[in-house]
């Protein structure tokens, strides 16, 4: 049996291919939870350390080298320290794992997203070890899901990929990327792997309804990164395994929907926290203050504001702040391991902003409920800069692929912002821009790809 999975920045989900009858093959979505297709891609568990310990102890799934083993044999020991055995029940995926770390965030260990901390280099081989063992207990969750599903193992999969996973580090991070998110899959038992760039996967599922040849810019705003691939498409080409002659440009940025949350929070949340805020003497606070907690995508910038050192120098900015009241907030972001949470409630906003001129964001900081207003001009001066990162994307595969697209097939969940499609329609006045299902066509698109290498 083979799947496509998109193991997504915001969502899990996984499909496969059935009834290959006369009007062609239909994919089938397979649900992960019981409201449905897509879990959240986050995981809570009692420690740091319980993680490789979950895996070995209650998973079966050994260390692949002798940093891994040497990690696995830290972690157990320092639960025993503490008094703990990890247990299957001590750990939680999804939504559980959001609800768990919202009730208490100071007891746990709470991961999300960990593709978008994927292809960052400069790491110590202990921490690339630490986010394979994180993707590695996530896909075996999605994997056992599926199976319960199915009735039967699921040995084959298709994973999708952005086209670059990181500005940064360009070749050298996506090799290093693929490579965890390869070991991980073979950890949690998958025994054939490949994988497939998805914006070609949401094109696959587009093209599956064409009666024409094409040329089809696929634009893929998924949570982290936005992608776009300009595809000659067409039904004489559904069935071969061989596209390179119809691929006609790929570009990528790891920009996506957590870039927009993370500007929103930074620029409207972080001024009720301190953001350009004045010193008693008059000079202006550091703004790195306010951007590390809500730089959640950013392994550097979350290991700065949550180290011990941070700590003292939050508690200086309080004593020379103008408006202490504010920095005792931040505090509370940093005592409380809150961050994730502020950019949660950036994303809600943005999603009512989508069909509205203004909402209310209610910051529970559990000491109080800050209610914040956001007019929808105030969201777009603040999403400005990711937004020209996206206007940039298209402009570049326009320039590499020199064609002009007959249509514009817009999907991934952050698509849905009128403001993306604003932004499209102002490169292209003149091509039409059609959509499908914003959340699933890079999954169905993989599991027609899987359906085709494994056959």
């Amino acid at each position: 049996m083979a799947i496509g999975f998109d193991f997504g920045t915001s969502n899990c989900s996984v499909a496969h291919v059935v009834n290959k009858g006369a009007t062609g093959a239909q994919v089938e979505t397979i649900p992960l939870t019981d409201n449905g297709p897509l879990m959240l891609s986050a995981m809570c568990a009692p420690t740091r350390e319980s993680v490789p310990e979950y895996l070995f102890s209650c998973l079966d799934i050994k260390p692949l080298s002798s940093v891994g083993e040497d990690l696995l044999r830290r972690a157990i020991a320092e639960n025993r320290a503490e008094g703990l055995k990890v247990k299957a029940e001590d750990v939680f995926f999804g939504q559980q794992a959001r609800d768990l770390y919202l009730e208490d965030p100071d007891f746990v260990y709470y991961v999300k997203s960990p593709k978008s901390f994927l292809g960052t280099l400069q790491l110590r081989e202990a921490q690339l070890v630490m986010f394979e063992d994180i993707v590695c207990a996530m896909m075996a969750n999605v994997k056992r899901r599926a199976e319960a599903h199915l009735q039967q193992e699921v040995a084959e999969t298709v994973i999708g990929r952005p086209v670059n996973f990181n500005n940064r580090g360009g070749e050298q991070s996506n090799i290093q990327a693929e490579g965890i998110l390869r070991r991980a899959a073979t950890r949690a038992g998958f025994k054939h792997i490949e994988f497939q760039f998805e914006p070609v996967a949401a094109g696959l599922d587009f093209e599956s309804g064409l009666t024409e040849e094409q040329n089809v810019l696929v634009v893929d705003i998924g949570g982290g990164t936005s992608d776009c691939s300009m595809i000659r498409m067409g039904p004489q080409w559904l069935q071969k395994k061989d596209r390179s002659e119809t691929l006609l440009g790929h570009a990528g940025r790891s920009v996506g929907g957590n870039n927009l949350d993370i500007a929103i929070a930074f620029q409207r949340f972080m001024p009720e926290f301190g953001k350009d805020g004045q010193t008693v003497s008059g000079t202006t606070l550091p703004s790195m203050a306010f951007w590390n907690p809500v730089a959640t995508n950013d392994v550097n910038a979350q290991r700065s504001f949550y180290s011990y050192e941070n700590l003292d120098a939050l508690k200086q900015l309080k004593i020379e702040a103008r408006h202490p009241e504010k920095i005792a907030r931040l505090i509370q972001v940093y005592q409380k391991s809150l961050g994730h949470l502020v950019v949660g409630e950036a994303e809600k906003a943005k999603i009512a902003l989508s069909d509205a001129q203004q909402c209310t964001a209610s910051i529970n900081l559990l000491n109080e409920v800050l209610e914040v207003p956001v007019l929808l001009e105030q969201m777009e001066q603040a999403i400005t800069e990711p937004m020209r990162q996206v206007n940039g994307l298209i402009k570049d595969i326009l320039a590499q692929s020199e064609v002009k697209p007959d249509v514009v097939y817009i999907t991934g969940g952050s698509s849905r912002s009128p403001v993306i499609r604003k932004a499209v329609k102002n490169l292209l006045p003149d091509t039409p821009i059609v959509s499908g299902n914003y959340m699933g066509s890079v999954t169905e698109g993989l599991a027609r790809w899987a359906d085709l290498c494994f056959r």
